[in-house]
């Protein structure tokens, strides 16, 4: 059986021939084609293939807080509200042990033993009284200073000062001090909640 002639440039190539020596080879209509870059057939960089995060954006944590959230910025607010209290506080009992004191020099009372002994014990609690609210209106105002660049620290710093406020406005401030309380049990709530923890414990960058 005849294979062709081997000369013959229209001949069917012998069997075991390799391409290359006759006519090159082309792919067939319907033959997939190689796709170069590694990626599979018909897809590109960047379609269905997921893209890195953001620099910003921590994995599994959500993007960071950059503003302060409105309970937080509302726990500040009552701080500067108690400041405000603890003014008017103070002037109040400092005008009353000044008023005491004076009386104690009036002609009519200056040998009623009870009242100078009432007189003395006031005078001195008055005084207490304003310059432990001196101290806590300085110790509000340092806090709500520190409520946008503080730490967890600031957090738990507030978390006393709230609970504090709240039982002194109970007792021994009864009566002036029922404001306080009200105040100090909701800077506690807005400070301790899950949000007040986050914004406080927020990463710094």
């Amino acid at each position: 059986m005849s294979h062709g002639d081997p000369n013959n440039p229209y001949g069917a190539p012998q069997q075991g021939q390799q391409p290359g020596y006759g006519a090159p080879q082309q792919p067939g209509y319907g033959a997939p084609q190689q796709q170069g870059y590694g990626y599979p057939q018909g897809q590109q960089p960047g379609y269905g293939y997921p893209q890195a995060p953001p620099v910003q954006q921590q994995y599994g944590m959500g993007p960071a807080m950059t503003s302060m959230p409105g309970t937080v910025s509302a726990a500040r607010a009552l701080m500067w509200v108690i400041v405000g209290l603890q003014v008017i506080g103070v002037a109040l009992f400092a005008i009353a042990a000044v008023s005491v004191n004076a009386a104690k020099d009036d002609n009519g009372l200056k040998d009623n033993s009870d009242f100078q002994r009432l007189a003395d014990q006031s005078t001195g609690v008055m005084w207490a009284f304003v310059v432990f609210g001196v101290a806590w209106m300085v110790f509000a105002i340092v806090l709500a200073t520190k409520f946008n660049s503080g730490g967890n620290g600031v957090r738990i710093t507030a978390l006393v000062f709230a609970i504090v406020t709240a039982i002194a406005g109970i007792y021994p401030f009864v009566i002036v001090g029922l404001v306080h309380t009200v105040l100090g049990i909701l800077i506690a709530v807005f400070v301790g909640n899950s949000t007040g923890s986050a914004w406080f414990n927020r990463p710094r960058y």
